[in-house]
């Protein structure tokens, strides 16, 4: 994915230090001016410009690694998927910050006069590695407890007036992501014959997925998301954060990884969620959720617009077999497509 808007879109040596100075006075540092001693390209940059900046505060230590991501004028909300640079900031704020969980440290937000974009200052994690890449085989499996863990600890939060501002799915939302996948694969009927009728039974499922019990998710809670560092799990890419069932979180972390792993993930996320009994309905629910996500990632037409070989006919995009494939053998389990 690229970023959204230039990318020259990152702020001179002396806004940069004027712009940290800014942020860390408002934390409470008197006098905090800021020398940059390095900067670097962030090689995994997706939506946002993002880059890792070593500096030093004075009336401090030791110097700093941060880890800045720059906001766009021109933003693609994903039909109501994805939050801007200032909607994370107030996850960091707000939700992580007051859990004092395994999150990178929230140094502020600047709002760049100049530009009119926000600036997300974190803490850099040194020496992580993505949990998806990581050889350890416990990685994933501790992704799972952390995420569980953290739904267990924000059941009750969503009805608080300060988490207010996260965005929560409705039928609406829902239904949107089969209705593109409709759309977007229906020159692909023949190869795919049990997909737009799959497309159209999701409103069978959509109930479950309100009814379902509702905690503050991640969003996108992929391997390549999370860092594994020293054997603790740091969720990162907070933009997608969301009221909705917490299952959806289990269904991206799991998605294409084989069933020995599913299955450690599931009995993990279940055991750390639920201290004393797992729902009757929990895989029903996460079923459902599979259902969504395999749509949600299908159903987007940043990702998954048509594409025809050289004769013209229509061809599967690269991104979606993965999809596709997981889509299908969720619908065989349920008993919708033989």
């Amino acid at each position: 994915m690229r970023p959204n808007g230039s990318r020259s879109g990152f702020p001179g040596t002396e806004r940069l230090s004027a712009g940290l100075g800014a942020i860390f006075r408002s934390n409470g540092t008197p006098n905090a001016g800021v020398t940059i001693l390095a900067r670097q390209r962030n090689p995994y940059e997706s939506t946002f410009p993002t880059e890792i900046v070593t500096c030093r505060v004075e009336g401090t230590g030791s110097p700093l690694r941060l880890f800045i991501k720059y906001g766009t004028k021109r933003f693609d909300g994903v039909f109501g998927h994805r939050g801007d640079v200032s909607y994370e900031a107030r996850v960091y704020r707000d939700v992580l910050h007051p859990l004092r969980t395994s999150t990178p440290t929230f140094y502020g937000v600047f709002h760049d006069g100049r530009t009119g974009v926000p600036w997300l200052v974190i803490e850099y994690l040194k020496g992580g590695i993505q949990s998806s890449h990581s050889r350890d085989p416990n990685a994933m499996v501790r992704a799972a407890r952390w995420i569980g863990r953290f739904h267990a600890a924000n059941r009750r939060r969503v009805s608080s007036e300060r988490l207010r501002f996260l965005r929560a799915y409705d039928e609406t939302y829902y239904a949107g992501w089969a209705l593109r996948t409709e759309e977007l694969f229906s020159r692909l009927e023949n190869r795919f014959p049990w997909l737009l009728p799959l497309c159209d039974d999701f409103g069978d499922f959509i109930p479950r997925l309100l009814a379902a019990p509702r905690t503050v998710i991640h969003g996108e809670y992929f391997g390549l998301n999370i860092i594994y560092q020293n054997g603790t799990s740091w969720p990162a890419d907070w933009q997608s954060a969301a009221i909705a069932p917490g299952e959806i979180d289990l269904a991206s972390l799991t998605h294409s990884w084989p069933r020995p792993v599913v299955r450690k993930c599931e009995r993990e996320y279940a055991r750390s969620r639920w201290s004393d009994r797992v729902p009757d309905d929990f895989m029903e629910n996460l079923e459902a959720a599979r259902l969504y996500m395999n749509f949600r990632w299908l159903g987007d037409p940043g990702l998954m617009a048509p594409q025809f070989g050289p004769s013209g006919r229509p061809i599967i995009p690269k991104r979606a077999k993965k999809f596709i494939t997981e889509l299908h053998a969720v619908a065989v389990r349920l008993g919708r497509v033989e």
